[in-house]
């Protein structure tokens, strides 16, 4: 699995992706800097550490990439309680968009239960 795949047709960035431009555009006007800057960043690990892991390196290399995916799937799910709290966003924006993280994780979940019952574990190289 790990010579043929491409991040860009992997079901889980292209949701990421997705909740980066939501976030984005729910942050847009937001004076905190520092409460944006963190949730923003915290989405595009999301999405970045799915298309580095897709990659570079072996299935055990995904593995650890998607597992950090995760962490940062988790994060975001945090902030948006706490942009909930602070009045960043409504109820209705952070349900919606915990949803979309939330199916982004068990996509994750479930790509790394397939990859680890792969017998495939052909080494890739990545090129920077």
């Amino acid at each position: 699995m790990a010579s043929n795949r491409r991040f860009e047709n992997l079901f889980v960035w292209n949701e990421a992706r997705a909740t980066v431009i939501s976030i984005y555009q729910m942050m847009q006007h937001n004076h905190d800097y520092g409460f944006k800057d963190q949730i923003q960043r915290a989405a595009v690990s999301v999405m970045n550490n799915i298309a580095e892991g897709a990659e570079c390196g072996t299935d055990a290399k995904f593995i650890n990439f998607l597992n950090i995916a995760k962490g940062s799937c988790a994060e975001v799910r945090s902030m948006l309680y706490l942009c909930e709290d602070l009045k960043y966003c409504s109820k209705e924006k952070r349900e919606e968009i915990q949803k979309m993280v939330s199916i982004i994780s068990s996509g994750i979940s479930k790509m790394i239960h397939s990859i680890s019952s792969s017998d495939y574990k052909q080494p890739k190289i990545c090129q920077e």
